[in-house]
């Protein structure tokens, strides 16, 4: 592993920025209706996907969950069908047909977000078997939290996947809550890393919150895949900043473990702090960069709001065969 650019350290700090900045906009337009269906805001766990996508090679794949909006967005995702699609509209990824939890652009090596827990480890058996049959040397990175790691589609899928030496990258997203239920009273034996061991795997916990540690480590793991090792298995430690989705007030979150993690654990400003403090980039550059995010997500809006509303008398073209 080479020594991280300035560019690349830039690099990821706008696409944290701008996960950042498309959330919370987006919560906004959920409380005011104008988002349908459930959300799921990927807030304060930004670090996790734009830290091992930038590991990936444009052709490789990315299976993401019902909070993927960060995966999709740190993978390369249009702004604007993003946002085309969470406002229900025909110019959207899905045609307005999936809403938030179903975003998916094969194009782009993203195999879509999943309303199942779980629901990604299977694909990603049958995305990685691909991989390999077709020796072009991409990998599959696929994202879950914690609550399905105790799933029996995680046990299957890391079975098989190690079986077969499957050039997989498991990212367990370790944000402490399966909806209300804590990790601490649902995982057992001291980490979700460790069970790789029982798969012959690499298995590495680390700090979710620092994009560079999760660069590092995803790094590590993609290259292990490339080589025809097969998979590995990541335990990011991150945190949700808000509930469940935005009509949860996390009642069951001790309120001053929420306010440290907001505190200690931002990894939007810790990483701009960082960049700041090193000299590679300035309070002002910064500025500007949040201002041109902001600027393209209310082109992304405007798009959104002026697109056409689905037919519907083609509402199932693509969906079910003629």
């Amino acid at each position: 592993m080479g020594k991280i650019s300035n560019e690349m350290q830039i690099s990821m700090l706008q696409k944290i920025t701008e996960i950042r900045r498309f959330e919370e906009r987006i919560v906004q337009f959920y409380q005011r209706s104008k988002i349908w269906g459930y959300l799921h805001p990927y807030i304060g766990e930004e670090a996790v996907a734009v830290g091992s996508c930038m590991a990936l090679k444009g052709e490789d794949y990315i299976i993401s969950t019902h909070r993927g909006h960060g995966h999709s967005i740190a993978k390369g995702a249009d702004l604007n069908k993003m946002m085309a699609e969470l406002f229900g509209k025909s110019t959207g990824y899905c045609k307005g047909r999936g809403g938030s939890m179903h975003i998916a652009d094969t194009e782009l090596g993203m195999l879509g977000a999943n309303g199942i827990v779980g629901g990604g480890l299977p694909i990603s058996v049958g995305a990685g078997f691909s991989c390999k049959m077709e020796k072009k040397g991409r990998v599959v990175i696929c994202y879950f939290g914690d609550g399905a790691s105790n799933s029996g589609a995680f046990h299957e899928a890391l079975n098989m996947s190690a079986i077969y030496k499957l050039p997989i990258i498991y990212i367990c997203e370790n944000n402490l809550y399966a909806i209300s239920m804590c990790s601490r009273d649902s995982v057992a034996g001291q980490d979700i890393a460790g069970r790789a061991k029982g798969y012959g795997m690499p298995g590495y916990k680390i700090d979710g919150s620092d994009v560079i540690k999760m660069y590092e480590a995803a790094e590590k793991a993609v290259d292990h895949a490339r080589k025809g090792n097969g998979p590995s298995l990541i335990e990011a430690d991150t945190y949700r900043f808000l509930g469940h989705h935005p009509n949860d007030p996390a009642a069951y979150r001790p309120k001053d473990e929420a306010e440290n993690e907001k505190l200690n654990r931002d990894c939007l400003k810790n990483f701009k702090n960082k960049l700041i403090n090193e000299g590679i980039i300035s309070e002002e550059q910064f500025i500007e960069m949040d201002k041109d995010v902001e600027k393209r997500i209310d082109a992304a809006v405007e798009f959104a709001e002026n697109s056409p509303e689905p037919e519907l008398d083609k509402f199932l073209e693509r969906v079910a065969a003629n």
